[in-house]
């Protein structure tokens, strides 16, 4: 009796399971067909929307001009200031060392120094830059220059950014990319006077002008770059005209190669066409230059830089044409990325012109020039420059002029990179 009644217990127990098991199969076969709805339904909706989407796309294109939608919120401009002062010692005083002259080139009522002009404390200058994207097509750059003295637009022009080709186009007031010193500003020099030869020929702004300017670069894995520039012809230290034949006329040719994975080779030639003018008579004014740069990079921060510029000048003076000509070579280790040290040699090679207003030796015109840098940071510099200079006539003598330079420089805010 027992065992019947246990295999009928057993027996009730697997009929309920099965029951159970067929009741959960039908849920999950019920539930398969919702999901599956589902999706279709989701499927159908998201193919509407997207068609939706693309035909108000297509209304916006159609409907929309491009320029309008251009946001320039987008395009704020970047600011930056540089400040620049110096202390300086030198074995001349302020009153005679604000009349020197070089014998053939500047006379003792043109010169003038702008920076670091006294023997003593000095505030050079103030810069502000300003730069933006425009639109789509251009890009505008200012900078300003305030110094103790004046207030001036040292640059101030736009610039194009979308030309085929490989061609792009400046025009404002700018400085000209004439060999290699030229476009730089001062505190981007890597000493802190203007090469003898670049202030004789151009003078302390050198050639920095309103004008236009156009370069291409070539479609090649060499580094090939041709420019062209015309200006009002304002520079009065070897052009300077008046009336129509007042304009300047630049072009160039610059490449530079890659040897081997650590140095690069940098050239270029220039030309600089304009008309003078002497003894009340208009005259062409023709300087050309050569310039060449190495550089060798030891590692991250350690580089040795060799750059060396020559330029000479053929200037009609009505009666005669003078041929002048002088070069700068600097060599500058950066040791790491807070110092470096460097020298420089400047000479005038040639001085074909009426020196006859001199009563001393005007041979021998050299300049020797040696500087230590310690940069804190990027963007602040202290650099100790020492300069014994052989080019100057003070007093209607010869004067062998010392000087000691303590310079500080500060750039704060978005400022560009400068070309090595």
């Amino acid at each position: 009796m027992k065992k019947l009644i246990s295999l009928s217990l057993l027996t009730y127990s697997a009929l309920f399971a099965d029951a159970e098991l067929d009741a959960i199969r039908a849920q999950l076969e019920q539930q398969k067909l919702i999901t599956q709805k589902l999706e279709a339904k989701l499927n159908e909706l998201e193919h509407k929307t997207q068609t939706q989407s693309i035909k108000i796309a297509k209304i916006e294109t159609k409907n929309t001009n491009k320029s309008a939608s251009f946001s320039q919120n987008a395009y704020m401009p970047n600011m930056a200031f540089v400040f620049n002062m110096g202390a300086v010692s030198r074995n001349v005083n302020n009153s005679d060392y604000d009349h020197y002259a070089i014998p053939g080139f500047i006379s003792d009522i043109d010169s003038g120094l702008p920076f670091n002009k006294d023997d003593g404390f000095n505030f050079n200058y103030a810069e502000v830059a300003l730069n933006s994207t425009v639109d789509p097509y251009f890009d505008a750059f200012a900078i300003f220059h305030l110094s103790p003295a004046a207030f001036e637009i040292e640059e101030a022009f736009v610039k194009t950014r979308a030309l085929p080709y490989g061609v792009q186009v400046k025009a404002g007031k700018f400085k000209s990319a004439f060999g290699r010193i030229n476009e730089k500003h001062h505190h981007a020099w890597q000493f802190d006077s203007q090469p003898i030869i670049y202030e004789s020929l151009f003078g302390p702004d050198a050639i920095s002008d309103a004008g236009v300017q156009a370069q291409w670069v070539a479609p090649t894995d060499t580094y090939i770059m041709a420019g062209a520039e015309a200006f009002a012809g304002t520079n009065g230290s070897s052009f300077g005209a008046s009336g129509q034949n007042k304009s300047l006329y630049v072009t160039y040719l610059k490449s530079s190669i890659d040897i081997g994975d650590d140095l690069s080779v940098l050239a270029g030639a220039s030309l600089a066409h304009g008309s003078n003018y002497e003894n009340n008579v208009t005259n062409p004014t023709t300087i050309y230059g050569l310039d060449l740069t190495l550089r060798n990079q030891f590692g991250s921060y350690s580089s040795l830089i060799w750059q060396s510029e020559f330029l000479q000048r053929n200037k009609n003076v009505t009666t005669r044409t003078d041929k002048q000509s002088g070069l700068y070579s600097e060599l500058v280790y950066q040791y790491n990325n807070n110092w470096s040290t460097g020298i420089r040699y400047d000479t005038i090679l040639k001085n074909d012109t009426d020196l006859t207003a001199y009563t001393v030796d005007t041979n021998n015109l050299d300049r020797y020039t040696a500087k230590i840098d310690y940069h804190p940071f990027p963007m602040s510099r202290l650099r100790l420059q020492y300069t014994y200079d052989k080019t100057k006539v003070i007093a209607d003598e010869r004067k062998n002029v010392q000087e000691v330079l303590l310079n500080l420089n500060i750039a704060a805010g978005a400022h560009g990179a400068h070309n090595y």
